[in-house]
């Protein structure tokens, strides 16, 4: 896994300071259908940190690692995230529907390779 774009901010909630991360990673995922095909793919993680008198108290974190093979698609989503806020917590319930949406978009590599 690689990070490819981080971006982050930070948010008072009383005496907590809570650091958030949002990352697009990039991986591969394999396909096995008569031939093994490595496609380039896409997904976020999103990290927080609170830290309460300079210390570091509790870190969540969370994951989607394969989303897309299109880099626009999940730094878009990524944008999304990290404009509203998204807590690691939420990550899935925020992304399910476009992670049921965009898995077509492999579909769609894998038909271009398989036919050159």
């Amino acid at each position: 896994m690689l990070i490819v774009e981080n971006v982050g901010r930070i948010e008072y909630r009383d005496d907590v300071e809570c650091r958030y991360s949002y990352r697009v990673i990039k991986d591969k995922v394999t396909f096995l259908d008569g031939d093994k095909q490595e496609i380039q793919s896409y997904g976020i993680e999103i990290e927080r940190q609170d830290i309460i008198d300079g210390k570091l108290v509790r870190i969540e974190r969370d994951n989607v690692k394969c989303i897309s093979p299109h880099r626009h698609k999940v730094h878009d989503l990524a944008r999304m995230l990290y404009d509203n806020l998204v807590s690691p917590i939420h990550l899935i319930d925020i992304l399910g529907e476009y992670i049921d949406e965009y898995i077509t978009d492999f579909d769609e590599i894998l038909k271009d390779i398989y036919i050159c």
